[in-house]
């Protein structure tokens, strides 16, 4: 196994992390570029999203905390600078969706995940560093979240909501996205970087150490309150019991159509569920929720393939798959497969995550340019037309799972 773990520190360093440090920095304007096509063609003129600025933060940070190189602490904290910068909304609180090249609001929506995600990339900075800024930056937009997004009458966080925190009409991610006001993958990425907060308020990490007395104990029992919560909502309302697919989108009273399989946030919630439980610690939470991340990771496998590869969704009102193999999603099954190895033993999951791993080093890695593909289309053609780099394209899947196989005792 250590020699895997070797395959997984190259890749995070010689093709993800050095290709975000010397393609993807802009020195013109900072930060970092908006886009990089999928031919690899910088785009120094594309707008800047939230969630790659928030994600790049995450993911240098994380490197930082396991490999401890001063080039990746540099990288996070020019992360933080440009977002506390130019997309913290210092008005009204939260952070713009996006902004253009030169770092003015662009999209001034206030969307739940953006929000959650700079949370996450703020805290890891902190558990890394003991940044103090960092982690007052993501207890306000923790707060922000639990003020303004929480429906307390209903139980659940709202999708989007206007700059100042008013009802929006399309509060939709993406145009792939139906437009309900609760959905799954918002609540999947709050609950991680609450997550991810909590483990930050616990135990020796550096910024802990920065907190004393009444300060650590409420924030920590308030951050600890929510992320209970959000463990009960995901078990309660967006679990299908009878397939133990997670349903995608609700209403504002948990009704929703219960129609798609998306496969990759099926492995990814497993284990990212089981990491909640275990940060929460408790025996009780532990034993309703582990059973769960067994089924959860099976129901996944639907979505397996004889080669090792996931197909992307499937419509259970057409049966209609479809059968892309995207990055992300292979970055998730190689995770969770390694979290029911490392947990319940299972040595035919470990065999599925080293099959994942061989698909991504065979098809998904551009080894001449560095980083990833988008995808490989069932054809098996590069997927060109979507980003090396870009909104949705980021270095948090691919960074994550190289480190979470560097990290974990397997």
């Amino acid at each position: 196994m250590e020699e895997l773990k070797k395959q997984f520190r190259n890749c995070l360093e010689n093709n993800i992390l050095k290709y975000w440090l010397t393609k993807v920095t802009d020195n013109e304007n900072g930060g970092y570029y908006g886009r990089v096509d999928g031919h690899d063609v910088v785009h120094p003129d594309a707008e800047k999203g939230a969630i790659l600025n928030a994600r790049i933060l995450w993911a240098f940070a994380a490197a930082y905390r396991v490999l401890k190189k001063p080039e990746y602490l540099k990288a996070a904290v020019r992360a933080r600078d440009y977002i506390f910068k130019h997309f913290i909304d210092k008005d009204y609180g939260g952070v713009y969706w996006s902004v253009d090249s030169k770092g003015n609001p662009l999209d001034d929506k206030k969307q739940t995940y953006a929000i959650g995600f700079t949370i996450y990339g703020m805290s890891e900075l902190a558990r890394a560093s003991g940044d103090r800024f960092a982690l007052d930056c993501a207890i306000n937009l923790f707060h922000d979240i639990e003020r303004h997004a929480y429906d307390g009458v209903n139980n659940g966080y709202i999708e989007a909501l206007t700059r100042d925190w008013q009802p929006i009409a399309d509060m939709r991610l993406s145009d792939k996205d139906e437009n309900g006001s609760r959905t799954m993958n918002t609540h999947l990425h709050i609950i991680e970087p609450y997550t991810n907060l909590l483990r930050v308020l616990q135990g020796d990490h550096p910024a802990n150490l920065i907190l004393t007395g009444e300060e650590k104990v409420d924030l920590r029992d308030e951050v600890e309150r929510a992320t209970r919560k959000l463990l009960v909502i995901f078990t309660d309302k967006i679990l299908n019991k009878e397939t133990y697919h997670l349903d995608l989108f609700f209403d504002d009273k948990w009704q929703g159509k219960r129609n798609i399989q998306s496969f990759g946030h099926d492995i990814e919630a497993s284990w990212l569920l089981h990491e909640t439980a275990l940060v929460l610690g408790d025996k009780a939470t532990l034993d309703r929720i582990e059973p769960l991340v067994r089924l959860i990771a099976a129901a996944a496998d639907e979505g397996l393939q004889d080669d090792g590869s996931t197909i992307y969704e499937k419509w259970l009102d057409t049966g209609k798959e479809d059968r892309q193999r995207q990055w992300w999603v292979m970055c998730e099954s190689v995770i969770g497969h390694a979290n029911l190895y490392e947990h319940f033993g299972s040595a035919k999951a470990l065999g599925k995550c080293i099959r994942a791993w061989e698909y991504i080093q065979k098809y998904l890695i551009d080894e001449e340019h560095g980083e990833w593909y988008w995808a490989r289309l069932d054809d098996g053609t590069i997927d060109l037309d979507d980003d090396k780099a870009g909104f949705w394209k980021c270095p948090y899947h691919n960074s994550r799972m190289c480190l979470e196989i560097m990290e974990r005792k397997i």
